[in-house]
């Protein structure tokens, strides 16, 4: 088989697919690109067996074939390119012969008919996102999802669709967030958890792609299409919890604020807190705010005094810092609201602004018992 192919195409199209291919693969042709040629039509395709993903691009042939070239190589080799023309030759001693400008180079490959094949959704569910709502949903929530082995269905983000809403929730215990979307409907309900990798490299790609993604599910796989890509990947299998019943309803306390003076002053006082609980506290009362720490081992201590609007009781409540600094670096808006009802009750943080019509979240999180 031959083709001639853009290098700067080839390179861009494979930089996607290297998100998917492991340092360390149970199967060894795993760490290879599979080039499938059909004429003209070039389809690429990495997979780690959990998720796929493929794409195509056009090239100069009029030939046809499946072999599996080294991930890395290929990619090291092209980052180095020029933009130009390169000519792939397959030769009768097992190597693709690369012809460039300036010289010529020799890779081993592999029989692309043992490449794993690509799972199959059948009868699948299907829906229509726009990709940037779809990489806002992922945005929102994929720093909240666990990393616990014990607890494999909190790794993922939990997606809910109902012919009402879209719903994306993430949770590890500590923290929570919710982000819906009351402007898009499914025509069936359907609830899946997808696992975090794809989820991470659809993040990536989905940057500035403004065009629909049509997603295909079943009850074990899941698949995205956009442009000439297509990821498939396995689902998290179990229940997802019950996380409507850890948000409280009831919250009288509430606290608007600058989000980037209230994120900037935990982060300062967080440096003088304990290094194994992060703790700081919270003081709220008439329109002032006190975030103070104490590291008791150490007698390191910090206290800052802010400007906020509260309405409600008097209140202290502890937070670990870390937990509060991720949900206020995963929100754009400049004003927050925080609302809370008791010392040992979740706080929940929503944006105040800079939310598209529609769009809802909530971000929950524990609180921890204070050491007075």
């Amino acid at each position: 088989m031959k083709f001639i192919v853009s290098s700067e195409s080839l390179l861009k199209e494979l930089q996607v697919l290297g998100g998917i291919v492991n340092n360390t693969n149970t199967l060894p042709i795993l760490d290879n690109f599979l080039f499938h040629l059909n004429a003209n039509q070039l389809v690429l395709t990495a997979s780690d067996l959990e998720t796929s993903i493929s794409s195509s691009i056009k090239v100069e042939s009029k030939d046809s074939g499946i072999i599996a070239l080294p991930a890395r190589l290929i990619l090291d080799t092209l980052k180095t390119f020029p933009e130009q023309p390169l000519t792939f030759v397959q030769t009768e001693n097992n190597t693709v012969e690369i012809s460039a400008n300036n010289g010529k180079y020799a890779v081993a490959y592999l029989n692309g008919a043992d490449f794993p094949k690509v799972a199959q959704v059948k009868d699948p569910i299907k829906i229509h996102i726009n990709g940037k709502v779809l990489a806002n949903a992922i945005n929102a929530t994929l720093f909240a999802t666990g990393n616990d082995d014990l607890r494999p269905v909190m790794s993922g983000v939990f997606f809910q669709f109902t012919n009402t809403e879209l719903t994306f929730v993430a949770t590890d215990a500590h923290k929570l967030v919710k982000y819906t979307r009351s402007d898009i409907q499914a025509d069936k309900s359907a609830e899946f958890i997808m696992p975090k990798k794809p989820l991470q490299l659809l993040k990536g790609i989905l940057q500035g792609i403004d065009q629909d993604v049509a997603i295909e599910y079943n009850e074990t796989n899941a698949e995205f299409c956009f442009g000439n890509l297509r990821m498939t990947c396995r689902l998290v299998e179990g229940k997802y919890p019950n996380y409507e019943a850890v948000i409280p309803k009831e919250n009288p306390n509430v606290m608007q604020i600058n989000r980037a003076d209230f994120l900037n002053s935990v982060r300062r006082v967080s440096i003088f807190s304990n290094k194994t609980t992060h703790q700081i506290r919270l003081k709220m009362a008439g329109a002032e705010l006190q975030v103070s720490a104490e590291d008791f081992d150490y007698s390191n201590k910090a206290e800052e005094r802010l400007h906020c609007e509260y309405l409600g009781d008097d209140l202290q409540i502890g937070f670990n810092s870390r937990f509060l600094v991720e949900m206020l670096n995963n929100i754009s808006s400049d004003e927050i609201k925080l609302s809370m009802s008791l010392p040992n009750r979740a706080g929940i943080v929503t944006p105040m602004d800079h939310v598209d019509e529609g769009e809802n979240i909530t971000m929950l999180v524990m609180p921890v018992m204070l050491n007075d």
